[in-house]
């Protein structure tokens, strides 16, 4: 069917505070995806120098590398936001509404320490490869802090989509699991 799509995307109703993390979730995806399709541009650029014109490159792999990576974590939030990670619900549909209810603000809250710690160490690292000017080890030399951004970055807009998730289970704006 064209124009139709399948993906279950959390809902935001009205309320002002979801609407406007799933736009920062969204433009982040946009962001992820500008990133993607800058590494194939890179690595195709890289095959015509080295293997056409007989060249060397200097910073193509590691553009690559850090593109591909920043794109995994910056892509979290709007992968979170269409509920793309992989499930198993089969617990959550056997349970009764209110059980269903209850795990989902467990595994939200769960979900959102998780992140947290993975955000304020994923800062302190950035923060450190900033503070100490580190650069990588190859001929290009980039500074660390620039790739290494995307780490904070990336947990940073998960968090706020997982809060945004629970607020809207709490306030009875989606379904926990999405199930209706």
């Amino acid at each position: 069917m064209a124009g139709h799509s399948t993906a279950v995307v959390a809902r935001t109703g009205n309320n002002p505070f979801l609407r406007t993390i799933a736009s920062i979730s969204t433009l982040a995806g946009w962001c992820s995806a500008g990133m993607i399709v800058a590494a194939v541009a890179i690595t195709c650029q890289m095959i015509i120098i080295r293997f056409v014109l007989n060249g060397s490159t200097v910073w193509q792999t590691e553009a690559v590398v850090y593109l591909v990576i920043a794109a995994t974590l910056v892509g979290l939030p709007y992968v979170q936001r269409l509920r793309g990670h992989v499930n198993v619900d089969l617990i959550p549909i056997s349970l009764a509404p209110k059980a269903r209810f209850f795990l989902a603000i467990v595994t939200s809250l769960l979900s959102i320490a998780i992140i947290s710690v993975m955000l304020w160490y994923g800062f302190e690292y950035w923060h450190f490869a900033w503070d100490r000017g580190w650069r990588s080890d190859t001929v290009w030399g980039v500074r660390l802090w620039i790739p290494y951004l995307s780490i904070p970055v990336g947990f940073g807009l998960l968090l706020l989509q997982l809060i945004a998730d629970l607020v809207a289970i709490v306030t009875g704006t989606d379904k926990p699991f999405g199930l209706e």
